[in-house]
């Protein structure tokens, strides 16, 4: 076939879910023969600037990523499976972490754990040399928001599921829960405690942001918002630190004198809001109720033991790892969209 051929109409063939686009398919777009379109990948000095630009359009426009394993492992199971999480410094993700690695080591796999932060490009990057080599699985924290890394996830053919969030439009598999339905939970539940001058600190996250947002619409609809037209809210870089939780709550408190509740978008964010009140000589609950987010292990040993909002990391860690090894062994998954939904915890801090 002649490098000049006119590029074919876009590949029409249906996949079966778990069928990788091929190398094949992205030369069929380009309207080049497969080894052109693989010299374009792989010597692009060899191929006309002509044909590099129509067989890279094409990969752009699938979602293609080579396979680096194609020498004769590629057919081959790898026992591997890929997670993304933002950030191991963090606690909250620890739980799902470990639940996966035990789960995954129990039927013979391996976990291979990646940090992507909270930028997207990060995530984009990272997710295209996982997908280069092919792992038995790819496991996300949050739901996949970048449209490249979507088709190059989708055009891949592996199982994937993303967790810490839901979504009416996965890649393949959830396991996760409703930030905004969270968020609105915990305005009603200070509302119930009687309080009436609602305030948050959040993480500057895309899930927190919204989670901050319900927590706030809620709020002003109960008429719990100190009369503004949002929760005053302090912003705190992810992933946020105890000194976020003292800084945010005398920038707060310097504003809005009057608020009587904070709703903090982790438990260590809490804990700095709780040494700062006591520094300041402020009664809580009384003066001011504080509530977390992630349910560690010292949330209930602190003095007043912190209400805050268990996620079940665990559960959505075994959950995840059952999907993929179902997928991976052709089994089919009978509901592979899961809420695992939240809990307040009730104690004495709210």
């Amino acid at each position: 076939m002649s490098e000049d051929k006119k590029p074919a109409e876009p590949v029409k063939r249906k996949r079966n879910k778990g069928q990788s686009l091929t190398l094949r398919d992205v030369a069929k777009m380009a309207g080049v023969a497969p080894i052109t379109a693989s010299r374009a990948l792989n010597t692009p000095e060899a191929v006309s600037d002509k044909i590099l630009a129509r067989v890279r359009d094409a990969v752009e426009r699938t979602g293609y990523v080579p396979n680096l394993l194609a020498g004769g492992l590629a057919s081959r199971k790898s026992r591997l499976v890929a997670a993304l999480v933002p950030t191991i410094t963090g606690s909250v993700f620890l739980e799902t972490v470990q639940a996966l690695t035990a789960t995954l080591a129990a039927s013979g796999y391996q976990m291979m754990l990646g940090q992507s932060g909270y930028a997207e490009s990060r995530e984009d990057a990272l997710l295209e040399a996982i997908i280069g080599r092919r792992p038995d699985g790819v496991i996300l924290t949050g739901i996949m928001r970048s449209p490249l890394a979507r088709r190059r996830l989708i055009a891949s053919g592996i199982p994937v599921v993303e967790t810490w969030d839901l979504t009416p439009t996965p890649v393949d598999m959830l396991v996760g829960f409703s930030h905004e339905r969270l968020g609105a939970a915990v305005a009603e539940y200070l509302h119930r405690r009687g309080k009436r001058h609602l305030a948050a600190i959040s993480a500057d996250d895309e899930r927190a942001v919204r989670r901050n947002k319900a927590y706030s619409d809620t709020a002003c609809a109960l008429g719990i918002a100190g009369g503004g037209a949002e929760v005053p809210t302090h912003i705190v870089p992810a992933p946020s630190a105890v000194v976020s939780g003292r800084e945010g709550l005398r920038t707060l408190l310097a504003q809005h004198p009057g608020i009587d509740a904070i709703f903090c978008s982790s438990d260590m964010v809490a804990l700095g809001v709780m040494i700062e009140a006591q520094a300041q000589g402020i009664a809580i609950p009384q003066q001011l109720a504080v509530v977390g987010l992630g349910d560690l292990a010292l949330s209930k040993d602190l003095h007043p033991a912190l209400t805050t909002v268990r996620v079940d990391g665990t559960l959505i860690g075994q959950t995840a790892a059952r999907y993929i090894i179902q997928r991976t062994e052709g089994k089919p998954v009978a509901d592979p969209v899961c809420d695992v939904g939240f809990t307040i915890i009730e104690r004495h801090s709210a």
